[in-house]
């Protein structure tokens, strides 16, 4: 007997039309994706692809893989090898051959049977791709930074809250318990008036460039540099692309994303920005690696707080996030948390008092909110505004000058120069919009 086919949750809850233009593939799953137990409904099982399969994209597709209520359909990756390797990994995962490859997003979002999209791309494929998604009506996990650029990632936030879809962050520290806490204690008053924040990331590129190269045959090299300018090939595809400006922004954007979105949930600024900003940076001045080796920038907020952002070689504590107030200071990094005075890590939170919201698996909370149509714990626009600072404090250690920003009209006053330094122009075809 011919057991009948499952419909995916996009399928059940609006038909299974396909997009306008899309290529004609079935609107259906087969019930092997359920897994063994068979207990997931169809309109309550989140459909999902995944582009960019590398390191970070190969951590997020398992943490989705995994989950009884996600079946992952379709991969995509402009390197062949990662793209066969994580559609073998997929369909062991489902014990099947169903999951699709594909090497251009474009194509796995026209398939119009996905509820959800985990992407991992190099920073400055992601606003592209995830506006794409938006307009599609695909829900979006991305990495951080949110974008490559602040343009960028206003675009972002604009497209999806006209399209009405989620976004989740991989900031992920919000959804582990030290942080979370650390953050309720600051929030709450314990070490007084805040006046000073330490926010400390990884110091400098730690490898040499290659000579330029043979593009390997698996890769699409042109598709990869999209929208940014084209150059030769040097080896950085999958992990020295992040030292090169045109498509990321050294350690200093990696993890901006992590310890200075820390730094504005405890400060209550998820909403805002600095209003002022100056730093200096070491940018090497020979060979294609351009991002800054070391980097220190001040941030200073409405009501007199001051963010101070430097690699962790520049930081009294070294890595992680530290909040200074009058009667005390927090400290936070991964494994880690102290204080002085050293007590204040014993206090309990009240009944009465502010609660951050709680999550404890980053990626479950999106798919909860794919399905509640909540914000997830790292929205659009916290995401946006944590990267903004990492932004704003490249253009102000690249100019050399004090940066004076409207957080509200998200606007640098004064110098036409460095406003210029907010987005950039694509290589065609590709255009944001």
């Amino acid at each position: 007997m011919i057991k009948k086919p499952d419909i995916s949750r996009r399928s059940f809850l609006r038909g299974s039309l396909l997009a306008a233009g899309a290529t004609a593939f079935p609107a259906i799953i087969s019930s092997s994706a359920l897994g063994a137990d068979g207990v997931v409904a169809p309109s309550n099982r989140i459909v999902m692809g995944a582009i960019g399969l590398g390191g970070m994209g190969n951590g997020n597709l398992g943490g989705f893989l995994g989950m009884k209520d996600v079946v992952v359909v379709g991969v995509c990756d402009v390197d062949k090898s990662h793209l066969d390797a994580a559609k073998k990994r997929v369909d062991d995962r489902y014990k099947n051959q169903d999951c699709r490859a594909y090497r251009d997003f474009r194509e796995l979002i026209a398939r119009g049977d996905l509820d959800a999209v985990s992407m991992a791309t190099p920073d400055h494929w992601h606003a592209l791709t995830a506006i794409a998604c938006a307009k599609a009506g695909i829900d979006v996990y991305g990495e951080k930074p949110i974008t490559h650029d602040l343009k960028e990632g206003r675009a972002l936030c604009n497209a999806f809250k006209r399209h009405g879809r989620v976004w989740q962050t991989g900031s992920w520290q919000r959804s582990v318990d030290n942080f979370h806490r650390a953050c309720e204690l600051v929030r709450n008053g314990r070490i007084g008036k805040v006046h000073t924040c330490e926010v400390g990331l990884p110091t400098g590129s730690p490898v040499q460039p290659k000579p330029v190269e043979k593009v390997p045959e698996e890769l699409d090299w042109d598709f990869w540099v999209g929208p940014s300018p084209l150059q030769p090939y040097c080896g950085i595809s999958h992990w020295n692309w992040r030292w090169m400006l045109d498509f990321g922004g050294g350690q200093m954007m990696d993890w901006i994303g992590h310890h200075a979105d820390i730094a504005h949930w405890g400060l209550d600024f998820d909403y805002t920005g600095p209003v002022e900003i100056e730093g200096t940076g070491d940018f090497p001045l020979d060979g294609p690696y351009n991002a800054p080796t070391s980097y220190k920038f001040t941030c200073k907020y409405v009501g007199g707080v001051n963010v101070i952002v430097a690699n962790d070689k520049q930081q009294p504590m070294g890595m992680g996030t530290r909040w200074i107030g009058d009667k005390g200071w927090i400290h936070v990094d991964r494994g880690r948390t102290s204080s002085e005075p050293s007590e204040l890590l014993k206090e309990t939170i009240g009944p009465n008092e502010t609660k951050l919201y709680y999550s404890r698996n980053h990626h479950a909370n999106f798919i909860e909110c794919v399905k509640s149509r909540k914000l997830t714990i790292t929205p659009c626009e916290v995401s946006h505004r944590s990267a903004s600072v990492g932004h704003l404090g490249q253009i102000a250690m690249v100019t050399g000058r004090k940066i004076k920003w409207n957080p509200e009209k998200e606007m640098i006053i004064g110098d036409a120069g460095a406003a210029g330094l907010l987005g950039r122009a694509y290589r065609a075809p590709w255009l944001l919009d």
